[in-house]
Parts: structure tokens; C-alpha cells; sequence
């Protein structure tokens, strides 16, 4: 999956077509596309509220998971936006809710939590897979190449 992350997002919110994610995803993503790295691909692409209220409807945001860390965007409404960027060594664990209408999706940082809720909760497997598969390769790499640094 090298496309946009528009057209990434558009292949979850069509198979998961039940979260509640339906504001200014266009916006979100070009944030997401903006801030890609050179050589860096986007794997993977939710998109949910970026918060653990599900009475929360206008606080959409989008998840990317890319080949080398994942990227929270939000694109805010009247001016400016905000990104988060987690790399493999700031990622401690993730949390998955699973309530009666959707999901919440907890990723606990060195620094912080980030809460994306209103999840599809038949999404919730499938997310958790994505970034447990990407974020226990990334730590297994880095490892790696700390041993190969050290010989």
C-alpha cells in the first residue's frame, strides 16, 4: 500500500464503514502526506476520534502506521493542525476497549496516551494486529542494528 493516505484511509472506512468518521478526513490526510520522510511508506490507516469519549463526534483524526513510525494527524478547524509522530523507542504498549457500538484504541507513549475512539469494533483485531505486527519488527530491527554497532 504505497498510495495517499487518503486512499489507504478509504480502503478501512469502506471495509469498517461503522466508526464514526466522517469530518474533514481529506484534511487529516494531507497533513499525514505532508510530513512523510523520504523513502517513508504509509502501511496502514485508521481514522476515529482523538479522544476516549465516545459522546465525542467533531474530534476526528487519523492514524497512520508508515514504515518507520506512526503518525497521529489532526487537521483543526478554524487554523493550524497537529501531528504526533511515535517511533518504535517512544511506543511502550496499546490498549484495545472493546464497549457495545464501537471501540477505543489506547497507544501509551514514553510521554503520553493517545486515545482514538469510536472505532468500528470489528476493526479492533485488525488495528491491533497492524501495529503490534509493525511496532514488534521495528523494536526487533532496532535491536539489530544496536548489536551489529556494537561488534
Amino acid at each position: 500500500m504505497n498510495e495517499s493516505c487518503y486512499g489507504n484511509l478509504k480502503l478501512f472506512t469502506d471495509k469498517y464503514p461503522h466508526g464514526v468518521t466522517w469530518f474533514r478526513l481529506k484534511k487529516h490526510c494531507e497533513i499525514i502526506d505532508k510530513h512523510l520522510n523520504p523513502g517513508e511508506t504509509i502501511d496502514y490507516v485508521i481514522a476515529g476520534q482523538l479522544d476516549d469519549n465516545h459522546f465525542s463526534f467533531f474530534n476526528t483524526g487519523v492514524l497512520a502506521v508508515t514504515s518507520e513510525r506512526l503518525l497521529v494527524a489532526q487537521n483543526r478547524l478554524i487554523v493550524g493542525y497537529k501531528l504526533s509522530s511515535i517511533t518504535p523507542e517512544l511506543y511502550n504498549d496499546m490498549q484495545v476497549d472493546c464497549g457495545l457500538l464501537w471501540g477505543t484504541l489506547c497507544i501509551d507513549t514514553v510521554k503520553e496516551k493517545i486515545y482514538i475512539s469510536n472505532l468500528d469494533k470489528r476493526s479492533l483485531p485488525e488495528i491491533e494486529t497492524s501495529i503490534t505486527t509493525f511496532m514488534h519488527e521495528a523494536k526487533k530491527k532496532n535491536n539489530n542494528e544496536e548489536i551489529e554497532n556494537e561488534s
